[in-house]
């Protein structure tokens, strides 16, 4: 019998009970649509977090202090205060290093007219900018000159701007008192929004880190290094580099514990993702039960059919009709009923990625594989649990099928 005709014979049977194939094709088209959703709102929320730490700074390296022992007991992170500006000096040496400025940050209340906002005074090189990758909205960043004469100036992030001058307001030029020292406002930065330790980086001010050392702080000690390798690819090459300068200038032994800490983008993304990827997974093995169950359902009515065209099977087997061929028309109905489910799965699942994007403002990212897995696996899911039943038939004694009631 034809491929044709065997389609045409499936399509009429399953037109017979329209309702009932409906109920059956719907498991499968809740299962597809459930794993498109899942995983596109997993992958949607892992791109936004990748984009988020790329933004924060392309091809970023960061120096944090390292750990402090005494007595036998490790202090953690930051307890070894060993970052100087020599040390950025140095860093400043390597050729691989392209951008490298000074960190250093301190909370204080901040005072203009009889306005006062609290918040993050980060003292910082003129590198900074490039670094991070973030133009002015307003005026212009610090100069060299400013950071070697320690002046008291300034840029303010966006929010600062706003809860100080108000929204929309340009206060290049007006002065502000930090502590008891009168700095002068020489830009706002464009709006950045959270950075990847979910501070809100347009709450912040920029000043030249030698004034925060001196006029704020009062030490020699700065907050964290950054550093931005000339190119992606030698991000690696660079934060190698960068740790074994340190190791020689901080006249640490072979052997010996760092006191500093070397970071870069790709250890902070792989750390914000694989929780993501767990949920990713996690919500698509959930909605991949409901192929199970939907391939179950499959099965169950195809094993009805074949008790219903029980007569049907035998009139055909004792014109000619052969085993396979009977396997066959069975097995097709089978595979139709879940590619069909699968196709409307396919689109509920695009429609309720876009619905959730609209609604929630939640990140969205249709898979390619994901789509092609989910209908390849309805398929498969078809030809599976509609096998038995197709055997089944096959195997009828075309005798006992014509007697049959």
């Amino acid at each position: 019998m034809s491929v044709f005709m065997t389609l045409r014979i499936a399509i009429r049977a399953l037109g017979r009970n329209k309702l009932r194939t409906a109920l059956t094709m719907l498991g499968m088209i809740i299962g597809v649509g459930a794993v498109i959703t899942m995983v596109a709102l997993g992958a949607g929320a892992q791109a936004a977090i990748e984009s988020q730490i790329r933004n924060a700074g392309t091809n970023m390296i960061t120096v944090f202090p390292g750990s402090a022992t005494v007595g036998g007991v490790r202090l953690g992170d930051g307890s070894a205060s060993r970052l100087v500006p020599d040390d950025a000096k140095t860093l400043r040496q390597l050729a691989s290093a392209e951008f490298v400025t000074e960190g250093v940050q301190s909370q204080q209340q901040v005072i203009y007219a009889n306005q006062n906002w609290r918040t993050a005074i980060v003292g910082v090189n003129v590198d900074y900018t490039s670094i991070k990758s973030w133009p002015m909205k307003y005026g212009a960043f610090f100069s060299e000159q400013d950071v070697e004469s320690s002046a008291k100036v300034c840029t303010l992030g966006v929010n600062v701007a706003t809860n100080l001058f108000g929204e929309g307001e340009d206060p290049t030029g007006q002065n502000i008192r930090i502590r008891n020292h009168i700095f002068r406002v020489l830009g706002v930065m464009n709006p950045k929004g959270a950075s990847t330790s979910g501070q809100n980086q347009d709450d912040q001010i920029f000043a030249p880190y030698s004034t925060v050392l001196k006029k704020l702080q009062g030490n020699d000690y700065l907050t964290y290094i950054l550093v931005g390798a000339a190119s992606a690819d030698a991000v690696h090459q660079t934060a190698d580099e960068v740790a074994q300068a340190l190791r020689v200038a901080h006249k640490i032994p072979d052997g010996g514990d760092d006191d500093f800490r070397v970071q870069t983008q790709d250890d902070v993304v792989a750390l914000r993702t694989e929780a993501t990827n767990t949920m990713t997974q996690l919500l698509a093995g959930i909605a991949a039960v409901s192929l199970l169950v939907g391939g179950i359902g499959i099965m169950n009515i195809m094993l009805v059919s074949v008790t219903e065209r029980t007569r049907e099977i035998g009139l055909r087997m004792a014109i000619g009709a052969r085993g396979f061929d009977v396997l066959l028309q069975f097995l097709v109905e089978a595979v139709m009923l879940s590619l069909v489910g699968g196709a409307i799965g396919i689109a509920l699942g695009f429609g309720a990625a876009a619905f959730v994007k609209w609604y929630q403002d939640w990140p969205t990212l249709i898979q390619p594989n994901a789509v092609i897995v989910a209908f390849g696996f309805a398929g498969a899911v078809g030809i599976f649990f509609g096998f038995y039943p197709a055997r089944k038939a096959a195997a009828l004694d075309p005798i006992d099928a014509l007697r049959f009631e």
